[in-house]
């Protein structure tokens, strides 16, 4: 079982990944999670018209910073110097629905699909948060990792 599972030690003990002997490869890592309202609120949020502000510079802000503060997080994940981190919405107001990407860069020795999946998820939901006083039944669906490049895997996209 330790073989297929690189944050266990020989005894299946938890471990953290010893990355001294990796080498420095440029990494990206590209994440999606959809944050499903009803269209009114959607309109809420692209008016500006909800109590706590500007719904999505913040839950952008928020995301870059979850970022930045993955390895305080997630127990096992390194500590990196994130280069580049990006956070975008795409809004579709029939549905209801935005999809939050983000694409988290770095040079080092570890790649940074946690980063990136951190971000997206603390994005929505600070959309969540801002807007739960239009409406409590917001869903945040599929937090996913789409494509990550770098390191000895190389490049995997989700098909």
């Amino acid at each position: 079982m330790t073989k297929n599972f690189s944050h266990l030690d020989e005894t299946g003990g938890i471990s953290m990944v010893d990355v001294a002997s990796k080498r420095v490869t440029m990494r990206e890592a590209v994440a999606v999670a959809t944050v499903r309202m009803t269209p009114e609120s959607l309109e809420k949020l692209v008016a500006q018209a909800l109590p706590k502000g500007d719904v999505l510079t913040t839950a952008k802000v928020a995301g870059v910073l979850a970022a930045k503060q993955t390895p305080n997080l997630i127990p096992l994940a390194h500590p990196l110097a994130i280069t580049s981190i990006d956070i975008t919405f795409d809004l579709d107001p029939a549905a209801g629905t935005i999809e939050v990407h983000s694409i988290v860069r770095c040079e080092g020795k570890t790649g940074v699909e946690m980063e990136a999946m951190t971000a997206c998820a603390v994005a929505a939901l600070t959309i969540y948060d801002m807007c739960k006083s239009a409406e409590k039944g917001i869903t945040i669906e599929s937090l996913q990792l789409m494509r990550k490049s770098g390191g000895k895997s190389g490049t995997w996209e989700r098909s």
